[in-house]
């Protein structure tokens, strides 16, 4: 599914951003655990294998758009603006105004303290619109990643991308590889990629 060269990328993202700024200071000292950490409001920072895993499958490149849906601590948003480049945009999405604004102040502190700031995409978070999943008015986007379980996939994050494009989802409790405008049905080619357990996902 993926190549040398995207395992390499991936890699090469987790060492330029480092897991602890993004949180809670009594958890620092856990963040070299491959485990998820809790960041308040019922949230966790995901397990760094998972996140892994969850890009892997997404295969963001340079110049491309993405939306993060269920961006929490903020950090996939960062390793997703390594991924992406300067040529690139990523939006998070978060529910909880604390983690969004947490979130905000992290991914500012981390940008100031790189050295390379210039090679790395914009990152805005972006707090939830009550009823709706994503952004439909920044809408297509070439990648989604969604760090929150569904039971059905939802049409209106389907709806947010553009020909071609790819959605890394975990649906009932099984992480789908989502390609539009493939010979699938529905225009979709769907992928299966394992068992996983994350939050659920709320568009309340």
């Amino acid at each position: 599914m993926t190549s040398d060269a995207t395992h390499d990328r991936i890699a090469e993202a987790f060492a330029r951003v480092p897991r602890d700024p993004f949180l809670p200071v009594a958890e620092r000292q856990n963040s070299s655990d491959n485990v998820p950490l809790p960041i308040g409001r019922g949230q966790t920072n995901s397990q760094p294998s998972t996140v892994a895993d969850m890009l892997r499958l997404l295969d963001p490149q340079p110049g491309e758009t993405v939306l993060d849906l269920g961006s929490g601590s903020g950090w996939s948003s960062m390793l997703l603006a390594a991924l992406v480049g300067p040529a690139g945009r990523v939006l998070g999405v978060e529910r909880h105004p604390e983690l969004v604004e947490s979130s905000r102040t992290a991914i500012e502190a981390v940008i100031a303290e790189s050295a390379d700031q210039e090679t790395l995409a914009e990152v805005g978070i972006h707090a939830a619109i009550p009823g709706a999943l994503g952004l439909p008015a920044e809408a297509p986007f070439d990648r989604i990643l969604v760090s929150a379980g569904t039971e059905t996939l939802p049409d209106q994050l389907v709806d947010q991308l553009a020909l071609g494009a790819t959605m890394v989802i975990p649906v009932a409790g099984e992480m789908l590889r989502v390609v539009r405008g493939g010979p699938g049905s529905d225009g979709l080619t769907i992928t299966r990629h394992g068992r996983y357990r994350f939050v659920p996902l709320i568009s309340e």
